[in-house]
């Protein structure tokens, strides 16, 4: 059964990403970060339904997952992708909604909700949608239907009709399913998709040395994205920043059998790297999802083509 979820939207969040778009993925935001979002998985649609005086839907993404995370990380993650111009702007907002003028200090550093959506689509005014005839007036939040009949197949089969004919706006002509019933569409990762995702894979644990203090973990790219490595959470790892940059520098590396490695040429180059050694041979923590499981291909990669040996 392939599900949709029909959210009561922030006008202006919409105006900003329409008019800046397109977009690979936005994050769908929540002021609070109190509870997990689970009314959808991933590959189901995401719609947007306006505020008055605009009740329409009018467009949507593809849920990749939901997370709660501090302001910053989202902040670092999407960006305007938020549907903010400022991370000032986004403070101000939060503290509005949360009814807290403390959250102003930039000091504070508040959870939030993340609904993150890849490819989203923002339509025309003519291409709006009305709202299902089910749909209840004082709904404040957002309502999930079923596409195997009723409100929902009816929703399903206009999402598909606009997106036949705007092929550039969102989900690419291949994905498309055509014919039969709804079906699940993957989700294409974008950059901070992939980042939060392996924050939540790796039980937001640097893979290596197992710490825990957030601001300082990197979603790390086995495969460089620059070199033909994709935003898949099989080719991440969470690692803390300057493993990272190690890595990324090819002093440190992954073993087939996902130890951890330090090249010698780190002590040859510096004359130092006492810490890193200690580490030396350590297994990485895996990840909770099995999808995120190390690509084999992608470790050979970084041993074949960036680690110093």
């Amino acid at each position: 059964m392939v599900r949709i979820f029909v959210a009561v939207t922030d006008n202006a969040w919409f105006r900003l990403l329409a008019a800046s778009g397109p977009h690979e993925e936005v994050n769908f935001w929540q002021p609070s970060g109190r509870r997990n979002f689970g009314a959808i998985g991933a590959g189901e649609l995401f719609l947007f339904k306006l505020h008055a005086p605009y009740n329409f839907i009018a467009g949507g993404g593809i849920f990749s997952h939901a997370t709660n995370v501090p302001l910053s990380i989202a902040w670092e993650a999407f960006r305007e992708r938020n549907g903010v111009a400022s991370l000032v702007e986004m403070r101000r907002r939060i503290a509005r909604y949360r009814h807290d003028e403390t959250l102003l200090d930039p000091r504070q550093d508040p959870e939030i909700g993340c609904r993150v959506l890849t490819q989203p689509f923002f339509w025309p005014r003519e291409q709006w949608i009305d709202l299902p005839s089910t749909w209840a007036r004082n709904t404040q939040v957002g309502k999930r239907f079923d596409t195997t009949e009723g409100d929902g197949r009816a929703l399903w089969d206009e999402v598909m009709e606009r997106m036949s004919a705007m092929p550039s706006a969102g989900i690419a002509q291949a994905q498309l399913p055509r014919f039969g019933a709804p079906q699940l569409i993957k989700p294409r990762l974008g950059q901070g998709a992939f980042r939060l995702f392996v924050i939540d894979s790796y039980e937001r644990r640097c893979a290596v040395t197992g710490e825990r203090t957030l601001p300082i973990l990197d979603a790390a790219h086995i495969r460089a994205f620059g070199e033909g490595g994709e935003h898949l959470t099989s080719n991440g790892l969470l690692l803390r920043t300057d493993v990272h940059r190690l890595f990324d520098l090819g002093y440190v590396t992954v073993a087939p059998e996902r130890r951890f490695i330090v090249s010698d040429r780190l002590r040859a180059d510096f004359d130092n790297g006492r810490d890193y050694y200690a580490l030396d041979g350590r297994e990485l923590r895996p990840p909770r999802n099995p999808e995120a499981m190390p690509s084999p291909e992608a470790l050979r990669w970084h041993r074949e083509h960036r680690f110093l040996g």
